[in-house]
């Protein structure tokens, strides 16, 4: 039976789940908590580079293309349009949930959903490698060049895998141009047709069961009244126009990325749920206003298992930056804030939420400015908060937690204009204390 918070939540037929920082805020553990609760769970954005971690009764998994419904029978689950695919990567997703005893029945890939091929991993590793100093800090998977393809208008969509012969035709017309880049800029090895053919294609065409027009499905099953999730990849302010760019991902990670990426019209996005760790961490390069260093960021890094899911690299720390929560919550449309993590500041001592900025003209902004060069020089304005030292990772109510951890959720909701809803206190499932 539904609490009087569950049906607050998810009183819409649809609840889009957002990232509200720089990803990795624990969107996978959110969406799992919430999809016992719907019929439909759809990815609309990004690829294998998401890292979604989730635990169910000790069992640790790590989802990359996959929704998180995967893990609960029954459940239909969606891959979008929106997304990039890479099959290999798919497969050994899907292997690996069946050797651990659970089979995906019910997925279904968009036929508009663009494919990840061998030449675009290479790609993006040489264009990596080019930058030298500048890098972005990509995950090296391919996401970027398979997104430069689809505006390009030469990518492959999942759909083209029906007819084999028009699609080998099409690889190899743009391999011959993948090759010449690679050759004659890059000074690189260039990649042969057989390697595609015989090393991913066996893959990708294993996935033709699943291809269909999902947003047609998706229309009936909203036509029928049933529950949608849409499970958002990597954060704000990684969208590729809102984000730090350059030092940002190649797809949209806003809310509005939900109606392009899942193939719904804007009136069908219902319940708005933004979600941010009660710190901020970053993987990669690129600004990041609210870093720090020393053994306060390595006391939450450990605590906080701050490595990334996809990439293995110790996530950068800083203290929680109100401005970009802020800006992320406007621009999303945020109803409702998830904030995770919150376990992991026990013992930290005092606590700081930046709410402003300082520019080094000496101007005072509270407003998260687009020029990166900016952004490199602002210092960041704090409220300090009280510590806690109590364990409150068996709390089950918000009645049970310390004053101060309950005055720095109050500082957060007044910084970001939204209120904190739900409170992860832990990775499991019943480490989630709602706050309607």
């Amino acid at each position: 039976m539904k609490t009087r918070s569950e049906r607050h939540l998810l009183n819409d037929t649809t609840l889009a789940v957002v990232g509200c920082q720089w990803g990795d805020e624990g969107k996978g553990k959110i969406s799992d908590f919430l999809a016992g609760q719907v019929d439909v769970v759809v990815r609309y954005n990004g690829g294998p580079n998401a890292g979604h971690t989730i635990v169910v009764e000790n069992e640790t998994f790590k989802l990359h293309h996959l929704p998180c419904g995967v893990l609960y029978p029954g459940k239909i689950n969606i891959l979008g349009n929106g997304m990039v695919l890479d099959a290999l990567t798919l497969e050994d997703e899907l292997a690996g949930l069946k050797r651990r005893g659970i089979i995906v029945q019910k997925l279904f890939i968009s036929d508009r959903a663009h494919l990840i091929l061998p030449y675009h991993r290479r790609q993006d590793s040489l264009e990596e490698e080019k930058r030298g100093s500048a890098k972005i800090g990509t995950t090296l998977r391919g996401i970027g060049p398979a997104y430069q393809d689809k505006i390009a208008r030469r990518g492959i969509r999942a759909g083209e895998l029906r007819d084999a012969q028009r699609l080998k035709e099409k690889i190899a017309a743009f391999l011959s141009e993948k090759n010449e880049l690679f050759a004659r800029y890059y000074s690189a090895e260039t990649m042969t047709m057989p390697e595609i053919e015989e090393g991913y294609l066996p893959a990708a065409y294993r996935l033709l069961p699943y291809i269909a027009d999902t947003a047609l499905l998706l229309a009936g099953h909203l036509e029928r009244g049933e529950k949608v999730l849409f499970e958002g990849a990597q954060g704000a302010m990684l969208d590729i126009d809102y984000g730090t760019y350059p030092y940002v991902t190649s797809s949209g990670t806003m809310t509005g990325s939900v109606c392009s990426g899942a193939g719904i019209p804007p009136g069908k996005v219902g319940t708005i749920l933004g979600v941010g760790k009660a710190y901020t961490t970053r993987v990669g390069a690129g600004p990041f206003p609210t870093e720090i260093e020393g053994k306060t960021a390595e006391y939450i890094r450990e605590r906080g298992r701050e490595f990334g899911t996809t990439t293995g690299r110790p996530r950068r720390i800083g203290w929680l930056d109100g401005v970009a929560l802020r800006q992320a919550c406007r621009l999303n449309g945020v109803q409702h804030l998830a904030l995770t993590l919150f376990d992991v500041l026990g013992g930290v001592g005092s606590i700081k939420i930046a709410t402003a900025y300082r520019c080094r003209d000496g101007s005072v902004t509270e407003h998260f400015p687009a020029d990166q060069h900016i952004l490199e020089e602002i210092t960041p304005i704090y409220r300090e908060f009280a510590g806690w030292d109590e364990d409150i990772s068996r709390c089950g109510n918000i009645n049970d937690l310390p004053r101060a951890a309950l005055d720095y959720i109050k500082g957060v909701e007044e910084t970001a204009g939204a209120p904190v809803s739900l409170l992860s206190v832990g990775p499991r499932r019943d480490q989630t204390i709602w706050r309607l």
